[in-house]
């Protein structure tokens, strides 16, 4: 084993390399802990709401909430200029809640990290390109990054994928043009490239979009009822990111978080490497938006180690990005990663020894500094709501956090590169176009729009704003329940009327009705026995499992998604035998919204965008 101060590496007997932080080697063994890690969906902007809710249930519990993950469209606007860089109808432009957190006005009172989505102030998460910190306690894992945090491994892929953009370099920069505004946010390959280069294990890995057919390992059936537009792309395996989707199989995470679709989804994966022989298990959770009677927001509990809560870089992903700096772009041209038909090196996992080398870049310690800096003035909200139709973009600047980074890894910020502030930090390679032996059918797919997968750049928005907020969450991974069961990924709370909610005992889950009466507490369903009756322990009872919390303790409020009869209940398909769903009928297909899946957003008055 090498030791370099407070940085171990270890390479087992697979060949894989295993990085992580801890004291000089002793003899004794890191204990294992439970970290509570609360989990959003969509946060589109309502940071007070989600810390509220988290303070709820610390209150009703007893327990202290680690961490927050936040799987997108998180919306940190500090003022006007950053609103009018947000791709949205100027209608919906507001400034919710994220100016005061980076003003200083109040602090988030939970660690939080996020990755973007496609409703986003990108001229600032452009910035940081390699991740920072956006306000006090908030950090940015940036296109893409890999952290550290209690001991746990969490890594994150921002934006939408969309094939045209796949394949282009970081060219765009405040001000926008509207094609601009939301290619920004479009995943692109060098990203996706440098992530499967990692080795080792990972805990946790976040995406806005979902990965590309997860649904056909969850209850697929119950979700075309509840987004009947998704139907056909769902039967044909098109929705979704075949980025994110190759990722997943090449990474195997122990658990992958996602939003963007604005339904909650468990799925269970199941890999087994073909080298190895050895079986992974991926738990899927998709979360929706931050709005009431939604169920945004759910508490987990996972191990971790006894090492404090607070944010590292990952040595193996820092020395990626040194390795691949030569790759990155700022054209809009089409930019190929290296392959086996290429004459350059094409494998850039890293060696001990250029791990080494970028411990000493890093003299040693990868603790991520709290060097919080504002770049711009945060909104006034004395002045009132502004007038976004006379609001400017800003223009693009740089970060200082980035150019420390950048500096130590001697690799180019993209803004620099755009700015004319700096030159390349090494001699760009010329990137040889792709061979014969390199998968032409795989850069068909994202070439050709009528063969790729399809994420909605825009969904649709409602103006529903006010009702009872769903929140869930778990208490514990129970041993009796199977590694790869839905029941072992959700143990969602719920309301009792007969229980109080100082109790620490689950009761039985029963379903739940709307009407008049006070339910005073919020508790665990207990798994249904496996007797016949109620949902497998595959499948998901979201009538039982779910209910509404109003901040005034008033009446619950079910939500519509959740009014399932018996006989719907009854066709849930267990995640670990997918079978082809029935086609849509004529009268079905004839009340189904149209969607375009490209630059334009469509509204009306029964969702919200996406």
């Amino acid at each position: 084993m090498r030791t370099f101060g407070k940085f171990k590496q270890l390479r087992g007997e697979a060949g894989d390399l295993i990085s992580g932080r801890g004291e000089e080697a002793t003899g004794t063994s890191i204990l294992s802990t439970k970290m509570h890690i609360a989990v959003e969906g969509c946060s589109h902007g309502e940071l007070d709401t989600i810390y509220n809710s988290i303070s709820r249930l610390e209150e009703i519990h007893g327990f202290k909430v680690d961490l927050l993950l936040c799987c997108g469209d998180f919306q940190s606007v500090r003022n006007e200029q950053d609103l009018k860089c947000m791709a949205c109808p100027v209608k919906y432009m507001e400034m919710h809640d994220f100016y005061r957190y980076h003003s200083g006005e109040k602090t988030a009172p939970v660690l939080t990290i996020f990755i973007g989505g496609n409703h986003e102030a990108s001229n600032y998460l452009q910035e940081f390109p390699y991740g920072g910190w956006v306000a006090p306690n908030i950090y940015y894992l940036g296109y893409a990054g890999v952290i550290r945090v209690g001991g746990l491994r969490i890594g994150g892929l921002s934006g939408i994928y969309k094939g045209p953009d796949y394949l282009k370099g970081h060219y765009e920069k405040s001000p926008y043009s509207e094609d601009s505004k939301r290619s920004v946010y479009h995943v692109r390959n060098l990203e996706v490239f440098r992530l499967k280069q990692l080795s080792g294990d990972h805990d946790i890995f976040m995406s806005h979009d979902w990965p590309r057919g997860v649904y056909h390992h969850g209850p697929k059936d119950r979700l075309m009822q509840m987004k009947k537009h998704f139907r056909s792309e769902i039967q044909n395996t098109t929705l979704g990111s075949r980025a994110a989707e190759d990722l997943l199989k090449k990474l195997c995470p122990k658990h992958w978080f996602s939003g963007h679709l604005h339904v909650k989804f468990p799925a269970v994966i199941h890999h087994k490497d073909a080298s190895s022989g050895r079986s992974k298990v991926t738990k899927f959770l998709a979360l929706d938006k931050c709005l009431p009677r939604r169920e945004f927001l759910q508490v987990l509990e996972i191990s971790g180690s006894n090492e404090p809560v607070e944010l590292s870089y990952d040595a193996e992903w820092l020395t990626v990005l040194r390795l691949t700096n030569h790759l990155l772009s700022v054209l809009p041209n089409t930019v190929y990663m290296p392959g086996p038909g290429s004459s350059e090196r094409y494998q850039f996992t890293p060696t001990v020894e250029e791990i080494e080398e970028t411990m000493k870049l890093m003299d040693g310690n990868l603790r991520i500094q709290n060097n919080f800096t504002a770049t711009a003035e945060t909104y006034n909200h004395s002045r009132g709501k502004p007038r976004m139709e006379m609001v400017q973009m800003p223009s693009s600047r740089l970060n200082p956090q980035t150019t420390t980074l950048c500096d130590r890894l001697n690799i180019d910020d993209p803004m620099a590169l755009l700015l004319g502030e700096k030159k390349r930090s090494v001699m760009s390679p010329k990137v040889n176009q792709p061979q014969s032996r390199l998968n032409d059918s795989e850069l068909n797919v994202t070439l050709e729009t009528s063969k790729m997968s399809n994420t909605p750049d825009e969904d649709v928005l409602s103006d529903d704003d006010n009702t009872d907020i769903v929140m869930e969450m778990k208490l514990s991974d129970s041993p009796s329940k199977p590694e790869g069961s839905l029941e072992f990924v959700l143990s969602p709370i719920r309301r009792d009327s007969s229980t109080s909610s100082e109790s620490s005992q689950p009761i039985a889950s029963s379903p739940l009705h709307s009407g008049g009466e006070r339910r005073p507490g919020l508790m665990l369903s207990r798994p249904k026995a496996g007797n016949g009756s109620g949902t497998s322990p595959t499948q998901c009872d979201s009538s039982s499992a779910s209910s509404s919390l109003s901040e005034s303790e008033g009446s619950p409020h079910r939500s519509p998604h959740l009014k399932r009869t018996n006989e719907d209940q009854e066709r849930f398909v267990p995640f670990s035998q997918p079978s082809s769903s029935s086609p849509v009928s004529s009268t079905n297909g004839k009340k189904m919204k149209k969607f375009k899946r490209r630059n334009e957003a469509i509204y009306s008055s029964t969702e919200e965008d996406a």
